[in-house]
């Protein structure tokens, strides 16, 4: 009995023994499994630690890579640039050129109101020189009481036909009412002649071949179609003025010789 008492004891203790060993066993296993999971999952943290700085990397070099393939900016830039300067540069030739033209006519206007008064000098002195003109009939009578030159009034319209006023024949072609000018055809010694442009109290002076002194030819009124004036011509012909020069010499010779006459007595 007691040493199946024993046996069994002894069996019991195997037992225990042997459940403890794979207890402990088990234990390790466990142990070991742990640090194997948790090394795994450290690897595992690391790996994807160095994917996520690789990504980082990947991402910078495709950034470099893209703005070393991308156009850069600066041509266009370029391109601006030069189209407005060449908008500026043509703006301020425009500019420099409307200057000049503004110049130009400026001096042309200036020219023009200097050949406008030197004409008009021109006209005063040569009037001064060859006698008063009559703005009114009232003036032309005094003109003729001096009687150096004849003075012929006249009437004219416009017309087709020659109208005789003195020594000349006289066409009106048009009077300018608003800016005081008319245009003439006039018949001298048998020749037409076009006068464009004769302004009111400013004389048209010419010459007949039978005179040596000047016509004067003077319109002191304008309307529509109508004009009024006169014509001056010299008081005598060129052959009356020869005879009368021969004349007065022989007069003077005659008186002359009277006088050795009555000497010689």
């Amino acid at each position: 009995m007691e040493d199946k008492a024993t046996s069994s004891i002894s069996g019991s203790h195997v037992a225990v023994v042997a459940l403890a060993v794979a207890l402990a066993g088990t234990g390790a296993y466990s142990v070991h499994e742990h640090k194997l999971a948790k090394q795994t999952a450290d690897q595992s943290a690391q790996v994807a630690a160095a994917l996520d700085q690789t990504n980082a990397q990947v991402q910078q070099l495709t950034a470099k890579l893209n703005e070393m393939t991308a156009p850069k900016p600066a041509p266009v830039v370029a391109v601006k640039s030069t189209v407005v300067h060449k908008a500026k540069t043509h703006t301020r030739t425009v500019r420099m050129e409307d200057g000049r033209w503004k110049k130009m006519q400026s001096q042309l206007d200036e020219q023009g109101k200097a050949i406008d008064a030197t004409k008009h000098d021109l006209s005063n002195t040569r009037t001064e020189l060859q006698g008063s003109i009559a703005r009114t009939h009232d003036e032309l009578l005094v003109l003729q009481k001096k009687g150096e030159r004849n003075y012929v009034e006249f009437d004219l319209n416009k017309s087709k036909q020659f109208q005789a006023s003195g020594p000349i024949g006289l066409k009106l072609r048009k009077a300018n009412q608003k800016h005081q000018f008319a245009d003439l055809d006039l018949l001298v010694d048998d020749k037409s002649l076009t006068k464009k442009h004769v302004n009111i109290y400013e004389p048209a002076v010419f010459y007949a071949a039978d005179s040596e002194q000047p016509v004067e030819l003077v319109i002191n009124q304008i309307s529509k179609d109508h004009i009024h004036g006169y014509v001056s011509a010299p008081k005598y012909k060129r052959g009356e003025l020869a005879a009368m020069t021969q004349a007065a010499g022989q007069s003077s010779d005659t008186k002359h010789r009277q006088k050795l006459d009555v000497s010689k007595e």
